[in-house]
């Protein structure tokens, strides 16, 4: 177990805008690759498989945090909030919708041991 969030942003974009908006998102990659609590940070989108047929947005950011606050300063960059303005919430912006959710690997009682020197 670990304090890592983990966090899936999915987009779903405005009809025949798939290729400009994953081409947006891969330009966020290497900036925030230089992150010091981000331990992955990759765009994805749906394939197709007769083993994987559900139904969810087909671009998905796969991140992985070293923790809340990483993930949280990360959302508060200029970069990041310059995106959401300008690809999702503005009219003419790239995305019909988005999904963005936090995950832990932690059971809600874990009792995690303190690190602190005693």
């Amino acid at each position: 177990m670990s304090s890592k969030v983990y966090c899936l942003a999915q987009f779903l974009p405005k009809p025949g805008q798939e290729q400009a908006l994953f081409a947006v998102l891969q330009g966020l990659e290497p900036n925030t690759l230089r992150e010091d609590g981000c331990l992955q940070y990759r765009v994805t989108r749906q394939i197709a498989s007769p083993f994987a047929e559900g139904t969810g947005f087909p671009i998905v950011f796969n991140e992985i945090w070293a923790d809340m606050a990483a993930f949280e300063a990360h959302c508060q960059r200029r970069e990041i909030v310059d995106f959401f303005n300008t690809y999702c919430l503005a009219e003419d912006g790239l995305a019909a919708d988005w999904n963005v959710c936090v995950y832990s690997d932690e059971p809600e009682a874990y009792d995690r041991p303190s690190l602190r020197a005693v």
